[in-house]
């Protein structure tokens, strides 16, 4: 089943992102390539693609888990989470619906 995680960014995330971003990255392109990743990215902090100094908000990833439990425990494995960049993730079952 696919699952949305959501993560919040605690305020002036950018420094620490920078940091944990190889690892974080890394995670993701594992999914990816086990097929199991639909998107991935973060959340400008404001509206521009390059928020440059303003840096994110937060991030979303929908990808597909066995379970609840296991998209939960992948999140809560973050690099991210480690490092402080998230001060809140939420993982919630995604229905696809288009395209």
């Amino acid at each position: 089943m696919l699952y949305s995680i959501f993560a919040y960014d605690v305020e002036n995330s950018l420094p620490l992102r920078a940091t944990a971003r190889p690892e974080h990255i890394a995670r993701l392109k594992a999914l990816n390539e086990a097929g199991k990743l639909v998107l991935a990215g973060p959340n400008p902090a404001i509206d521009s693609n390059e928020p440059g100094e303003a840096g994110f908000s937060g991030s979303l990833i929908v990808a597909e888990f066995d379970s609840l439990e296991e998209a939960q425990a992948w999140a809560n494995a973050d690099p991210y989470l480690a490092a402080g960049v998230y001060k809140k993730v939420e993982v919630k079952p995604f229905k696809k619906v288009l395209p």
